[in-house]
């Protein structure tokens, strides 16, 4: 595999870390900024609604430079967004420096899936695109657990410095390994201008199906971060662990979402909605039982590692899903889908802080992401549904040509 790869690994690994490393800090951070627990999620959604808005705005933006130079800007943005957040003396500062690294992430992942593929031969790309996306998952079993251990023993500012450091060595990389391209704009003569590249992609939004799909993402792997967002109080106040346990715990859930990730990707080629029916309703199954199991050191542990197995074995299937629905313009639909996630994940984590502040208990937001991941859930089956009407209209046409002309 071409070494420029490592350049985007290095910037995914930033990313993922920089999105849930603030899951293990969030009392650190609440206590520093004399705010509750569900304000401080605030940090969490706001990162997930700035992914949302910045991934199509990013990528439509993306059309005018060439890759390799969007790339290192997205990287640029990245850094600056992380020193911010490490120097931010008020919390509606730290928001806003969240809100500005955010922008950077689902551009890059869309448009780095490109360049990845574009750097090896046909029959290697997915292997290309999954390398890259295997610092995203690392991030998760080694930067994530680091970077809360590094908060916890000096200060959760330090983390964040540490995670723009990161971003430079990526802006660095891609400057020395990823190859000069064109501007998307500039290679596609062929489509009328930006204008008619841009009207292309925007198309793929008409079919219901793609939209289906990127509901279903919204809801089902938000679903998942109701729990994760508030692990670190639900870890220490309800299940009783020290504050440096939860070290231990976000290991665990890096874990189970490498191990889930590896394993969706390969059952997504083979039987994509027969895998999403199961791992969505199994999501929903072990959230419910986590509102209860979180009161137990084993049985928590257990749950967090299912959470991130099953939770993260639908992140291929639904990202696959909606670059299946939109083939011709995937670009664009690949990158709002991105969005999709972290608008999932600003719900969860709006609708977990709405059950805490209400009294419900630290546990609540468990029971807000099995509902959210049982009507993903309905709308596969939905989804599915349609799709076999949609398979049997030309038989049935052609079953009545048929007939017609026996007659």
């Amino acid at each position: 595999m071409p070494i420029a790869l490592l350049a985007l690994a290095i910037g995914a690994f930033g990313i993922g870390t920089t999105e849930f490393v603030i899951m293990g800090l969030l009392p650190q951070v609440a206590v520093e900024y004399g705010v509750s627990i569900p304000t401080a999620g605030y940090l969490a959604s706001g990162y997930a609604v700035g992914v949302l808005v910045g991934a199509p705005l990013m990528t439509i933006l993306g059309t005018r430079v060439s890759r390799k130079t969007m790339l290192m800007a997205l990287m640029g943005i990245f850094v600056a967004g992380n020193l911010l957040s490490a120097v931010a003396p008020a919390f509606g500062l730290m928001l806003a420096g969240r809100i500005v690294t955010s922008l950077a992430h689902g551009a890059f992942f869309g448009i780095g899936s490109v360049v990845a593929a574009n750097l090896v031969a046909p029959q290697k790309r997915a292997s290309a695109i999954a390398l890259m996306f295997t610092g995203l998952t690392l991030a998760n079993v080694v930067g994530v657990p680091l970077g809360t251990l590094l908060g916890q023993q000096t200060s959760w500012r330090l983390t964040f410095a540490a995670v723009a450091v990161l971003g430079v060595l990526a802006v660095i990389g891609v400057a020395l390994l990823i190859p000069a391209d064109e501007a998307p704009s500039a290679a596609n003569k062929h489509i009328q201008g930006e204008r008619g590249l841009v009207l292309r992609e925007l198309a793929a939004f008409r079919d219901v199906q793609v939209l289906l799909a990127m509901a279903m993402t919204v809801l089902g792997f938000g679903g998942v971060f109701a729990a994760i967002t508030y692990i670190a109080p639900m870890m220490t106040e309800a299940a009783g662990f020290a504050e440096s346990g939860v070290t231990w715990i976000l290991v665990l859930l890096g874990i189970g979402m490498v191990i889930g990730n590896l394993v969706g990707g390969r059952l997504a080629d083979r039987a994509l909605m027969p895998l999403l029916y199961v791992s969505l309703a199994a999501v929903a199954a072990v959230l419910a039982l986590f509102a209860f199991a979180a009161y137990s050191q084993i049985a928590s542990a257990v749950a967090v590692v299912l959470i991130g197995l099953l939770g993260f074995a639908t992140v291929p299937p639904l990202q696959k899903r909606v670059l299946d629905l939109a083939s011709g313009a995937p670009t664009l639909a690949s990158a709002v889908n991105v969005g999709a996630f972290n608008l999932g994940n600003a719900l969860a984590a709006w609708l977990g802080g709405l059950v805490i502040s209400g009294g419900f208990g630290i546990t609540a937001p468990n029971v807000v992401g099995a509902l959210m991941a049982g009507s993903a859930l309905g709308l596969a089956v939905i989804s599915g549904l349609l799709e076999r009407r949609r398979a049997q209209r030309p038989i049935s046409t052609a079953a009545s040509v048929t007939t017609a002309g026996t007659v």
